[in-house]
């Protein structure tokens, strides 16, 4: 599978972290045959510094479209209508003396 995946890394400690869950993820993803790509976006006082905004809408449009694209994949049908006489969670646990 290849997924698009938006990389908004912010400021302060967000490089540091994002830097590491990106050597993670890729890892993961090698692991099982995957591929992902990165669509980095400025985001936080980086975003600010470059372009005046911290939420531009470049990234705003990134995001957008790495959601379209990831909702028609990974989205599973509606569950199936629950009987409520039937579930085990109905009534709160007893205390068994």
């Amino acid at each position: 599978m290849h997924i698009k995946i938006a990389l908004l890394a912010g400021d302060g400690i967000g490089p540091e972290v994002i830097n590491q869950a990106v050597k993670v993820s890729d890892a993961i993803a090698n692991k099982f045959n995957h591929t992902i790509e990165w669509k980095p976006a400025l985001t936080g006082a980086t975003a600010i510094d470059a372009v005046g905004d911290p939420y531009p809408e470049e990234t705003h449009q990134i995001c957008l479209d790495n959601l379209k694209k990831k909702k028609k994949r990974f989205t599973s049908p509606p569950p199936k209508k629950m009987d409520p006489t039937k579930t085990k969670y109905l009534d709160p646990p007893t205390k068994k003396k």
